[in-house]
């Protein structure tokens, strides 16, 4: 019977199991590994769902930017079944203005262009500059997102139009929070995750610096390594 301890490791939007395969790697020997994938969903109150359905009794979450929502709703609906719990880059606030029609612009680049286009405006936004030459990092990446379709993109876009405002339960959670922040990271940037551990009862935040938003690969040693503590 296995009695290793079970970590679920969410990506993001357009991610899948390549934003975890350092973490993958280091975490496998001692841990139970699920990596539950969001293609097809259209609310995160579904992405939820479609975790339960393959969860233990009992795990820890780690999630990255759009998976964070996802966690943060699991640990809104069922914090006794969660043991530790650990977010990356991610947002908690509500739909921002002007949201609506940067999604709408999006959607039109990758009618026009397919997902090919959207990767190619996409990813130095999430990076940090000095990893733009990284050709190996972008195409790992690249790939990743083209395993998606326009309609994924379109589900996960409405899913974040229509997420709830996360900041109104975060005094009521009494987990400790861990969250990973890339320095530069321009999507969830570092004065929105100071806001949310100064919010949290009980919360440490980690900086990684001359990291963007992509830390799992960005930092894969720097994040492997934080996890490995934590979760053994």
């Amino acid at each position: 019977m296995n009695t290793r301890p079970t970590v679920l490791l969410l990506p993001g939007m357009l991610c899948d199991e390549a934003v975890w395969q350092h973490q993958i790697d280091a975490l496998a020997p001692h841990v139970a590994l699920q990596v539950p994938v969001f293609r097809g969903f259209r609310s995160f109150a579904a992405m939820a769902d479609h975790v339960l359905t393959q969860a233990p009794a009992r795990f820890s979450l780690v999630s990255h930017s759009m998976g964070g929502r996802v966690a943060m709703e699991l640990l809104r609906r069922i914090p006794e079944r969660i043991e530790q719990f650990v977010i990356m880059d991610a947002g908690v606030h509500p739909v921002a203005a002007g949201e609506y029609a940067r999604n709408r612009q999006l959607l039109a680049l990758a009618g026009s262009g397919g997902l090919s286009a959207v990767a190619e405006q996409w990813i130095p936004f999430m990076l940090h500059p000095r990893r733009h030459a990284d050709t190996a990092l972008c195409e790992r990446i690249r790939r990743m997102v083209l395993r998606n379709s326009v309609e994924d993109l379109r589900g996960q876009l409405e899913a974040a139009e229509q997420r709830p405002d996360q900041t109104a339960y975060l005094a009521g959670i009494h987990h400790t929070v861990r969250i990973v922040c890339g320095e530069q990271d321009n999507w969830n940037p570092l004065p929105l995750q100071q806001q949310l551990k100064a919010t949290l009862a009980a919360a440490e935040l980690v900086v990684i610096p001359d990291c963007g938003h992509m830390a799992p690969m960005e930092a894969p040693e720097h994040v492997s390594q934080l996890l490995l503590d934590w979760l053994t």
